[in-house]
């Protein structure tokens, strides 16, 4: 699944996340296009982006990830 930075709510970015999905989100880093992926191997939470891959064990840790990153939507 592709989408765009801020188009969704952490909360369903983790459920997608939760049900096995893949998602890719393009964003920009210092004016460039760039993309992260996340994923969820029934464990840990990873957070794939161009400079980083951030890991987290908790559901919690991982959503301050997505929205310190600017990948969820602000209207949550």
């Amino acid at each position: 699944m592709i989408i765009d930075a801020g188009e969704h709510t952490a909360e369903e970015l983790l459920t997608w996340l939760s049900n096995g999905r893949r998602i890719v989100i393009r964003t920009d880093v210092l004016g460039s296009p760039a993309e992260a992926t996340l994923r969820f191997d029934g464990e840990t939470y990873y957070c794939d982006t161009p400079t980083t891959l951030h890991k987290h064990a908790e559901r919690a840790d991982m959503a301050v990830c997505l929205e310190k990153h600017g990948y969820t939507r602000k209207d949550e």
